[in-house]
C-alpha cells in the first residue's frame, strides 16, 4: 500500500474529509469539500468563489473546472467506498456540459455502478440549486489494479 493510501484509509475511517480534500492538489486548490447527506452518502460541493469563473459576462464557471471537479468528485468516491491497497487510475472520462454553471455552489454525487477486479465505472451528476436540473453529467471508468 503506497503511503497516499495509508494517510486516505485511515482520514477515511475518521471521516475527517477536509483532510482528505488537502491530500488531492487539484481539489484543494478550486476548493472542494465534501461530507455525507442525510442518507450518508457522500456529498461534494464547489462553493462559488470569482477565480472560478470562465466567462466573466455571464458570470459562468469554468467548463474545466466542472470537468476537474466532477472527476475529483468520481475518484474520491471510489476511493472512499471500497478497500483497496492501490489508488485507481483514470483509463476515461467523458463529459456531458447540460446547462452553464451559474455563480453558485456546485454540488455532485457519484454512482458506482459496476465494479469489478480491475476496472469501475462511475456515473457523477452535478448540481446547483435544483438536481432536476443538472449542470453536468458524467462517466468515469477506472483502472483497479495492475494487471499481471
Amino acid at each position: 500500500m503506497s503511503q497516499f493510501m495509508e494517510q486516505f484509509t485511515a482520514l477515511r475511517d475518521q471521516k475527517r474529509h477536509g483532510e482528505i480534500i488537502d491530500s488531492v492538489p487539484y481539489a484543494k486548490l478550486i476548493g472542494v469539500e465534501f461530507g455525507e447527506d442525510e442518507r450518508g452518502e457522500l456529498l461534494f460541493s464547489l462553493p462559488f468563489t470569482m477565480r472560478n469563473v470562465g466567462n466573466t459576462t455571464l458570470p459562468a464557471l469554468h467548463g474545466g473546472l466542472i470537468g476537474g471537479f466532477l472527476e475529483n468528485a468520481a475518484l474520491l468516491h471510489l476511493m472512499w467506498n471500497r478497500e483497496s491497497l492501490e489508488a485507481p487510475k483514470i483509463v476515461d472520462f467523458s463529459l456531458d456540459y447540460l446547462r452553464s454553471g451559474k455563480a453558485s455552489t456546485l454540488y455532485a454525487q457519484c454512482e458506482i455502478t459496476k465494479q469489478g477486479k480491475r476496472v469501475a465505472h462511475v456515473l457523477i451528476e452535478a448540481w446547483q440549486e435544483d438536481r432536476k436540473k443538472p449542470v453536468a453529467v458524467a462517466r468515469a471508468h477506472f483502472l483497479l489494479s495492475t494487471p499481471s
